[in-house]
């Protein structure tokens, strides 16, 4: 799989001592994972800290990522493709139910499932694994 990684930095007011805090949040892949993380640092005190998860990424970091890079679109590159794989890689890579599985299956069908470039990169990529051709297109930010 080709690595995706996604940052953006942030600025806002340190707590510790209202100097410029600078946050780098970012997005990325590792070992077939979709992972986040957040590193702070303030310039003016020792206050610093990093924050680092699997899965979906905390709201504050796909907004910053959407603000700065723009959503990318992910689609299914066929009317015609099998919904048995989709299915399957939604359920497997994203633990939804059934139900909620065929909802994201006919938005990739459709208008596309939207997100950030690398959400959309690792959705494809468990897609690709199974057989199924997506295509992807991304919008200025």
């Amino acid at each position: 799989m080709v690595t995706v990684t996604q940052g953006v930095k942030v600025t806002s007011s340190c707590a510790a001592c209202g100097g410029v805090l600078v946050r780098d949040l970012g997005q990325f892949v590792d070992r077939d994972q979709l992972r986040w993380g957040i590193e702070g640092r303030c310039q003016a005190c020792p206050n610093a800290w990093c924050e680092t998860g699997a899965g979906p990424a905390p709201q504050e970091i796909r907004r910053a990522l959407l603000a700065e890079h723009g959503a990318t679109r992910l689609r299914l590159a066929t009317e015609e493709a099998s919904l048995v794989p989709v299915l399957r890689a939604l359920r497997e890579m994203h633990h939804l139910s059934l139900g909620e599985a065929r909802l994201s299956a006919a938005e990739l069908s459709g208008a596309g499932m939207v997100g950030t470039s690398v959400e959309m990169a690792h959705l494809a990529e468990g897609l690709r694994k199974r057989s199924v051709a997506t295509t992807i297109v991304s919008s200025p930010a």
